[in-house]
């Protein structure tokens, strides 16, 4: 009898299994060698060694700053992604199962898609003013129409013959949405999900620099009037370690539960 063959499970487990979790060092490993040794040949300030950021990083937490800012900006991630979550999944849903509905709104984002964000960025704190309202607003604005494409894709490919059985077995609007529609909308809520929060904290960075006195980009604007490259990096790189965190903690478990039927 031929072997039996197992399955790839994309994501099993918190690092995707030892191997994966020795591949993912030795990666890491070789990315800090190549940027020592970098480092020790520019031989300037405007490279500084992994050493050198580290101790920025501590320095920068042990007097709070750190912390205090990379929290701010974390809130308003978390807000904007949650509203441009919602908001878009609503819409992609409804424009992939109603033709009426995507024909009505397609230019609304046809349109959404291909306005810069800086210019919903700037037009959000003139009609709002300067405040974290507005920066939420920009940011969950610039994200809404990426969700929705996404979630409209895979609302067009959901199977038809399992909306005809849970017709037939009399499912209520409530169960389909949960039981049926939902489980095959998974993949793409997650990838929608995950190209999201790295987008997300990118545009933050953004409003942050423009109009707002506290979180990660107004301290980057700061080092950067001092060409303060190791405070630079510190900063990037503790808020890039929380979001990865989050994709390994988070969201790779959530996507391994929820498509776990499809295995």
């Amino acid at each position: 009898m031929p072997a039996r063959v197992r399955p790839f499970r994309q994501g099993a487990g918190f690092l995707g299994g030892a191997s994966d979790l020795t591949l993912r060092l030795l990666s890491l490993g070789f990315f800090l060698l190549v940027w020592t040794v970098a480092a020790l040949a520019a031989r300037s300030p405007m490279l500084p060694g992994p050493w050198s950021v580290v101790q920025a990083m501590v320095q920068h937490t042990v007097e709070g700053d750190l912390p205090y800012h990379v929290g701010i900006t974390l809130a308003r991630v978390a807000a904007a992604f949650v509203i441009a979550m919602a908001i878009g999944t609503a819409a992609g849903l409804a424009m992939g199962r109603s033709r009426r509905a995507d024909m009505l709104f397609d230019g609304w984002l046809v349109l959404g898609l291909n306005v810069p964000a800086l210019v919903v960025i700037i037009l959000c704190f003139i009609w709002m003013g300067l405040t974290d309202v507005a920066a939420v607003v920009a940011v969950a604005l610039n994200k809404i129409p990426l969700v929705t494409v996404t979630v409209r894709e895979g609302a067009r490919a959901l199977d038809r013959e399992l909306a005809q059985v849970a017709q037939v077995y009399r499912f209520s609007p409530r169960k389909t949405l949960t039981k049926v529609t939902l489980p095959q909308l998974y993949p793409y809520i997650m990838a929608a999900a995950r190209n999201g929060l790295a987008l997300i904290w990118k545009i933050v960075l953004v409003v942050e620099l423009l109009g707002r006195s506290n979180g990660v980009g107004f301290q980057l604007s700061i080092y950067f009037q001092y060409f303060d490259i190791s405070a630079i990096l510190a900063y990037t790189l503790a808020f890039v370690g929380i979001v990865l965190l989050l994709e390994l903690a988070v969201l790779r478990p959530l996507e391994t539960r929820l498509t776990r039927w499809r295995l």
